[in-house]
C-alpha cells in the first residue's frame, strides 16, 4: 500500500504544481513539496478573469492541492519529496509528439484559455486511470477509501475538462491551425500508444458520436498499470525517466 500511495503522490504534486501556477502564478510552498526541488517552467496562465477557465483553474488546483496534503497524512515519515517536475518544456515536447511535427510557436498551457484546457486534458485522463488501476491493489480500507475518495474527484475533473474541450471541438486552437477536437484525438492518440489504448477523443466512430465520458464497452472507466502511466508521463518507455519527471518519480 505504501508504494501505491507514494506513486499516487507523485501524480499528485505534477497536478497540483501545474495548476497552482496556472491559477495562482506560483507552485507548491516548501513544506507542501516535502522540501523537493521547484518545478521547472511554470508561470501564471494568460486566463480570462473571472471567466471559466479561471475559475477551473483555481478549483481543481485547490482540489490538487489538498489531495497532495492527504496523501502526506495517510504516508506520514514514509512520505517523499515532490520529484523535479517539468511543467514548461515538456509540454512543447508532449504536443509536438502528438501532433508529429515541432509546432511553431511552441506549445504552452499558459497562454490562453483554450490552450489551458487542452494542457489540461493531458492530465486529467491519465490520472483517472492511474488511480482505477490502483484500487483494487490496496489493500488497507483506510487508505482505499482516501484513494477512491481522490479518484471521484478526479473523475469530476476529467469529464468537466472534457466537456469544456467538446463545446469548442470545432474552435481553431490560435495560434495553430487545428481545432482543438483534432489536438485532443491527437493528445488521445499518443496516451493510448504510450500507454495500453484505453483512450477515447471526443468523438467516436464515423458519424462523430460524443465521447465526453471515456470508458470501455461496459461503461467502465479505464484502469492503466503504472508502468503504463509512467510511459506516459515519461513521454516514451517507463524504464526512462524524462517528459513531465526529468529525474523519474520518487
Amino acid at each position: 500500500d505504501v508504494a501505491i500511495v507514494k506513486f499516487a503522490l507523485n501524480l499528485e504534486c505534477l497536478e497540483a504544481q501545474f495548476y497552482s501556477y496556472a491559477a495562482f502564478g506560483h507552485g507548491l510552498s516548501d513544506e507542501q513539496r516535502g522540501h523537493g526541488p521547484e518545478p521547472i517552467g511554470g508561470r501564471k496562465a494568460n486566463l480570462t478573469p473571472v471567466a471559466t477557465a479561471q475559475a477551473y483553474a483555481e478549483e481543481i488546483a485547490n482540489n490538487e492541492i489538498a489531495h497532495v496534503a492527504a496523501l502526506r497524512t495517510v504516508l506520514g515519515d514514509q512520505a517523499p519529496p515532490c520529484p523535479l517536475i517539468d511543467i514548461g518544456p515538456a509540454f512543447a515536447a508532449a504536443a509536438n509528439a502528438a501532433a508529429g511535427t515541432e509546432l511553431v510557436p511552441p506549445f504552452s498551457p499558459y497562454r490562453s484559455d483554450a490552450l489551458f484546457v487542452v494542457g489540461a486534458f493531458l492530465f486529467e485522463d491519465v490520472g483517472v486511470t492511474a488511480y482505477n488501476g490502483m484500487a483494487p491493489l490496496i489493500e488497507n480500507k483506510d487508505v482505499l477509501g482516501a484513494a477512491t475518495g481522490i479518484l471521484a474527484i478526479e473523475a469530476y475533473h476529467g469529464g468537466s475538462v472534457r466537456t469544456l474541450l467538446y463545446q469548442q471541438g470545432d474552435v481553431t486552437l490560435a495560434p495553430y491551425a487545428f481545432t482543438v477536437a483534432d489536438a485532443v484525438a491527437s493528445i488521445s492518440a499518443l496516451r493510448a500508444a504510450l500507454g495500453g489504448g484505453k483512450d477515447a477523443a471526443l468523438t467516436t466512430g464515423d458519424g462523430g458520436a460524443p465521447s465526453v465520458f471515456p470508458a470501455d464497452a461496459n461503461a467502465l472507466a479505464f484502469a492503466r498499470t503504472t508502468q503504463e502511466v509512467l510511459a506516459i508521463v515519461y513521454l516514451g518507455s517507463a524504464d526512462a525517466p524524462g517528459g513531465f519527471f526529468p529525474d523519474g518519480v520518487s
